[in-house]
């Protein structure tokens, strides 16, 4: 279903109306100073690689928005959570990655996302108590790959800080990763996102099966890192090639 979904949004969202609002993520100064970029921009960028059925629009707009946040590009940030808004990315969705995203990026980075998609909620309407609150009926804990993970961090750290232990496991295992609001494919999907911005390839090894063993595709993955070489720098993005071709050749064992 998420599939026939996922093609029938890509069919109404690469269309001439799509392509503008990804234009108007652009600030009319980039054409002002720099001319060549504007047309990189229009042709490659936006003309090329939003329009590659790799991966669709939405999801496109998500892991943009989640990098970006990562980066603390807030300056232009709420024409990506238009963007994302009209792509297909709930409010919810969106509410509920800026509040995962602070365990992975840090609180400011947070913060600073939730004041730049403020205004935007607002004009559409979406108020807090239509949103994910604290208190949610949780999803099912896959209790032996929890079992696994954490047998891995106690055995290995410990000894170092028993507070960084314990709050992964309570706070982001059994609490942050089983919010329902955002599918724990599309966790998977921004948490890769914002490690490959974040130029931290050496999390990924984890977070990149786990996002395949929630449904990711190696196609996506691919089309992921494709997509965040233009917003991230080819320089993290080839950081973090090495990392996927191990984990796809030893997923393809």
């Amino acid at each position: 279903m998420k599939t026939h979904i996922a093609a029938s949004a890509f069919a109404v969202l690469t269309s001439a109306a799509f392509a503008q609002d990804v234009s108007e993520t652009i600030p009319d100064a980039v054409s002002k100073v720099s001319p060549a970029l504007s047309a990189y921009t229009t042709d490659t960028i936006i003309g090329n690689e939003w329009t590659n059925e790799a991966m669709s629009p939405r999801d496109r707009a998500l892991v943009t928005f989640a990098a970006l946040m990562t980066r603390h590009e807030t300056e232009n940030l709420d024409s990506y959570v238009t963007l994302a808004l009209d792509a297909g990315v709930t409010p919810a969705e969106l509410s509920e990655t800026i509040t995962h995203l602070a365990f992975y990026t840090g609180l400011g980075n947070a913060t600073a996302a939730a004041q730049a998609a403020a205004p935007v909620f607002d004009a559409r309407g979406v108020t807090p108590d239509s949103l994910p609150g604290a208190e949610v009926e949780f999803l099912p804990l896959n209790q032996e790959a929890e079992d696994a993970r954490e047998e891995l961090v106690s055995g290995l750290y410990s000894d170092v800080s028993i507070g960084v232990v314990d709050n992964t496991r309570e706070i982001l295992f059994r609490d942050l990763w089983l919010r329902p609001d955002l599918e724990p494919r599309d966790r998977s999907l921004v948490t890769v996102a914002a490690l490959i911005a974040a130029g931290q390839p050496e999390q990924m090894t984890f977070h990149l099966n786990r996002a395949m063993d929630n449904g990711l595709t190696q196609e996506e993955a691919g089309a992921m890192l494709s997509h965040l070489a233009f917003y991230a720098g080819w320089p993290k993005v080839f950081s973090a090639m090495p990392v996927a071709k191990e984990v796809f050749e030893s997923r393809a064992e």
